[in-house]
């Protein structure tokens, strides 16, 4: 009886209790993400998968918010949420594989690579809290290295690849800093492009002025902070440039976040500033109504700020047709996911990625989901790439863009309305199209309601569905979960 007290009196490793719950919401996370994910894309495999198959550069706010909910799945309190979890993100993983620039093989599957996005995550959460001048205390520091090599055992990894003791995992960390570490391109686009060429979140869409008077300010500081807060060794090593004064500013950024939590709780945490940044002023979301008025000053400050400054900034792109886009926005905002120039798989893969993580499926329904976009993107390659390179350019596809919706495509588009019909009644229902588009349902239904019920039917989804991926016009769903940041 007493050996039971005393494996209850154990604080539990994940949920509510646990050390990394209390860290979670921190607003320190913001730069200890970014650390984390510079990192990570450092490692060599890492570094070749980013950039063969992510779409941090073109899509980082979505990107954001979907590492946050894979976080608070992984580190809830329901085993069962976790464990589907743990198996989405094994199945996402098995399928990025392949090889680098210089011809190494890289596979997201590698224990030893796994490992180490654990490893980062760990060893960044302990660094923000030593470099805003609050360190966690020993025994706190243990807690969370045990939280860690739990969450690292949910995926089914061998245990063994993350040491047993913190003493042995620091020596770990030591030796992949100085033995394993490289200045890869992924790392020098997270330091240097994407933060001088972030785009912008929903929030500020038709703000270019505003947005770009922040990202000069905000773009430089953020990457000089992330610097100086990498390994000095390693720093040395990969011949980042070391700034003056940028330690000092590396210090006076954590400290001033975290002064943060004296604010009232729930201001600033980190899932309601990611969710906030993406929230469009035209969503049915409630705070929709602040977003939109917020939108609107920010606007009208936006246009002081180019009067005063007139030749300070490039001006506003020229609005698109109502409900129309160019073959060339298309390609860009659209299919062209991992930001390259060209259309290959992983841009279509990062379609069904996203897909699949909107409508939370199961391994039968990703698959065929998955299998529908690989069936696209070889009619794709037969009809528009031309010169047989593989990929399709900008070029080949404004050549043949009416050629996109052909029977692969209404395929995807079926296999898509299955997947969202969840209750298999052939028709998607409110609740079934918000999962979806995260959106209310704002659509014309005369002649598809039934018994009252606003329904979606299968031939009306695969025709917005066949209007939107040929490009032909905007679409106010599809936008905000393929095309924006």
């Amino acid at each position: 009886m007493s050996h039971a007290t005393d494996d209850s009196a154990q604080p539990p490793l994940f949920g509510p209790g646990s050390q990394f719950h209390e860290l979670f919401d921190d607003p320190r996370w913001a730069f200890a993400m970014v650390r984390a994910t510079v990192l990570e894309a450092a490692h060599p495999q890492i570094g070749a998968a980013l950039i063969d198959n992510s779409t941090f550069v073109t899509h980082p706010w979505r990107r954001l918010r979907n590492t946050y909910l894979s976080l608070q799945r992984m580190f809830g309190a329901d085993d069962q949420v976790r464990a589907k979890e743990a198996a989405r993100l094994n199945r996402l993983h098995t399928r990025l594989k392949g090889r680098d620039a210089s011809n190494r093989p890289y596979d997201a599957m590698d224990p030893g690579v796994r490992a180490w996005v654990v490893a980062t995550l760990f060893e960044s959460a302990v660094t923000m809290c030593r470099l805003s001048g609050r360190p966690l205390s020993p025994s706190a520091v243990e807690r969370l290295y045990g939280e860690f090599r739990a969450y690292h055992a949910a995926f089914g990894d061998d245990t063994g690849q993350l040491p047993l003791t913190l003493a042995e995992f620091w020596a770990y960390y030591d030796r992949m800093v100085e033995e394993e570490l490289e200045n890869t391109e992924a790392m020098r686009i997270i330091l240097y492009k994407l933060f001088d060429h972030l785009p912008a979140p929903p929030l500020l869409n038709g703000l270019p002025t505003l947005w770009a008077l922040g990202r000069a300010v905000v773009g430089p500081a953020l990457g000089a902070i992330t610097v100086a807060a990498l390994p000095e060794s390693f720093r040395r090593r990969a011949g980042l440039p070391e700034l003056l004064g940028a330690g000092a500013l590396m210090h006076g950024a954590y400290l001033t976040v975290d002064l943060a939590r004296f604010l009232p709780e729930g201001w600033l945490r980190p899932q309601n500033i990611a969710d906030l940044l993406a929230l469009s002023p035209t969503s049915d979301d409630p705070r929709a109504r602040t977003v939109t008025a917020l939108h609107e000053r920010m606007r009208r400050a936006g246009a002081l700020l180019r009067l005063i400054t007139p030749m300070s900034f490039r001006p506003a792109p020229e609005a698109p047709s109502p409900g129309q886009r160019s073959a060339e926005e298309f390609f860009r905002d659209v299919l062209d996911q991992t930001g390259d120039g060209y259309v290959t798989w992983p841009d279509l893969a990062a379609m069904a990625r996203e897909l699949c993580g909107r409508l939370d499926l199961d391994e039968p329904a990703e698959t065929r989901l998955y299998d529908a976009f690989a069936d696209w993107w070889r009619e794709l390659q037969t009809v528009l790439d031309t010169d047989g390179d593989g990929r399709v350019s900008a070029e080949e596809y404004a050549a043949a863009a009416p050629s996109l919706a052909g029977p692969a495509l209404i395929r995807t588009a079926e296999v898509l309305f299955d997947a969202a019909d969840k209750d298999g009644d052939q028709r998607i229902d409110e609740a079934e199209y918000r999962a979806l588009f995260r959106t209310a349902f704002h659509r014309d239904t005369t002649g598809e309601a039934t018994e009252g019920t606003t329904v979606y039917t299968r031939g009306a989804f695969v025709r917005d569905f066949l209007s939107f991926m040929s490009g032909r016009r905007l679409s106010t769903p599809y936008d905000p979960l393929l095309a924006e940041s």
